[in-house]
């Protein structure tokens, strides 16, 4: 019981709304998006969502438990300039940059409902022990306070490994609550940036929401994340649906040589919160990404879709725009060069 309350995080406290206050996205009560978004469904539809969500038509896990592959750490070495990426599912991602690690989103449990009656149980298994395997981390990167992309146990895990935290406004207090201390924590509104250790890292809007209890919904803030290093320029989209915002993005950081765009856990009843695949791929054009690669698939399924849906619309969405993506396998250690090949390794998984 105690560690189901200590899922929750931490309440907010004075000094966060004192913060909130100062953010053009805090409307007094809630944090808000950019274009009027509405989420949940009417209780009329309850029956199709039951029906879609528990439909045994629909694959939506692998057959078998999909294999990670082992961490190439010498590639993730200080003395290594060169930039290098891994994703180990869902919205987890290493990245080397100006030869520093950087973790996003690390959400390495085995659950991503772990308040939930039922488990939403991960493709591959002990990912948990990913965390000790890993190379150091000079900084972990949070976008928001979902279950699935802040995991507990994967949090308390890394705590003693890592000293520096960038996080969406609001979400420090979770962190503090399992015994991270405050001076690690930096916090980011829309359209901040810092200069991290000679990257330039810029938190970015996105259409979605926060919470992770019954009355926390959109107290702490949610988005993606830009970096520019002299030779290089990354966009991660966070989480959200389709809007403005990746025009607004592309045109003041664009180009960019790749886009890590959500891809999967889509349903017509939460459209205006999570991308459609066909558009990832437009969102990838409109932000100006000469490359995309997908995430938010491969870890879980959250949507009644099958578990193969995101990847398949949006690998033929980006053939017929003339979009060049690649599909990493999981755990695989790649380089910008990599994306000029292709890897549809999901296409021989059943």
């Amino acid at each position: 019981m105690k560690t189901f309350k200590k899922q929750f995080g931490g309440s907010i406290r004075k000094k966060d709304l004192e913060k909130f206050a100062s953010s053009n996205q805090w409307d007094g009560n809630k944090f808000v998006n950019l274009s009027l978004t509405t989420m949940g469904f009417s209780f009329k539809k309850l029956p199709e969502v039951l029906r879609d969500n528990f439909s045994k038509n629909i694959q939506r896990m692998p057959k078998q438990h999909l294999s990670i592959l082992p961490i190439d750490t010498d590639q993730y070495s200080q003395s290594n300039k060169e930039a290098r990426f891994s994703w180990f599912g869902h919205s987890v991602l290493l990245f080397h940059l100006n030869g520093k690690n950087i973790l996003i989103d690390p959400m390495f449990g085995e659950n991503a409902s772990p308040i939930a009656p039922f488990k939403t149980k991960r493709f591959s298994k002990n990912t948990l022990e990913i965390i000790d395997q890993l190379p150091p981390i000079d900084a972990v990167l949070l976008t928001h306070d979902h279950y699935d992309h802040i995991d507990l146990e994967s949090i308390q895990k890394l705590i003693p490994k890592v000293d520096n935290w960038l996080v969406a406004l609001g979400v420090s207090r979770h962190l503090e609550k399992w015994g991270l201390e405050a001076e690690k924590i930096q916090e980011m509104d829309w359209w901040d940036t810092i200069d991290f250790e000679g990257i330039e890292i810029t938190f970015t809007p996105s259409r979605h929401f926060s919470g992770r209890g019954a009355t926390d919904r959109a107290k702490s803030l949610w988005g993606g994340f830009v970096f520019k290093t002299v030779a290089e320029s990354i966009y991660h989209s966070g989480d959200g649906g389709y809007d403005h915002h990746f025009k607004e993005v592309g045109k003041k950081f664009g180009p960019f040589d790749v886009m890590f765009v959500e891809c999967g856990q889509y349903y017509k009843h939460w459209h205006q919160i999570h991308l459609y695949p066909e558009e990832s791929v437009q969102a990838a054009i409109d932000a100006k990404a000469k490359n995309a690669i997908p995430i938010h698939w491969g870890g879980f399924s959250l949507a009644p879709h099958s578990w193969k849906d995101g990847v398949e619309r949006f690998t033929a969405a980006a053939e017929k725009k003339k979009l060049n993506i690649y599909t990493p396998s999981l755990g695989e250690t790649f380089s910008l060069n990599t994306l000029l090949s292709n890897n549809f390794w999901w296409k021989d998984v059943k």
